[in-house]
């Protein structure tokens, strides 16, 4: 990819992920949401697994695994669907940073011969 289709895309992203730095700054802003939109929605338990098709262990226990951060997008999304909602998912940079601003950090790293940033 080109240098300016590149510093395109990052901008585009940066764009499009603002709400979802903005939520990664609340510590835990996005765990528990199934259960909090069920509640919200005020959608009874029943009627979820029944519309998922599976007995209340496993509704609540996705619950949970939510919680934990242990569910898959497939379960998520299964659940959210039942609701009559869907999943979106962001990856932002940590500390509210753009990926602008980290690609740019990355490269000034590089150009410094700090090498790449580790897996954080």
């Amino acid at each position: 990819m080109r240098e300016t289709e590149r510093r395109l895309v990052l901008r585009k992203l940066d764009a499009e992920m603002k709400p979802f730095r903005q939520a990664a700054r609340k510590k835990g802003s996005t765990q528990a949401l199934l259960r909090a939109v069920r509640l919200a929605l005020n959608i009874p338990g029943k009627e979820i697994w029944e519309k998922m098709g599976v007995n209340p262990s496993v509704m609540f226990g996705l619950e949970r695994s939510e919680r934990k951060r242990t569910i898959t997008l497939r379960s998520l999304g299964r659940m959210a669907a039942a609701m009559g909602c869907s999943v979106v998912y962001g990856v932002v940079p940590l500390k509210g940073k753009t990926l602008e601003a980290l690609a740019e950090e990355r490269l000034w790293r590089k150009v410094l011969g700090e090498g790449g940033m580790r897996d954080q």
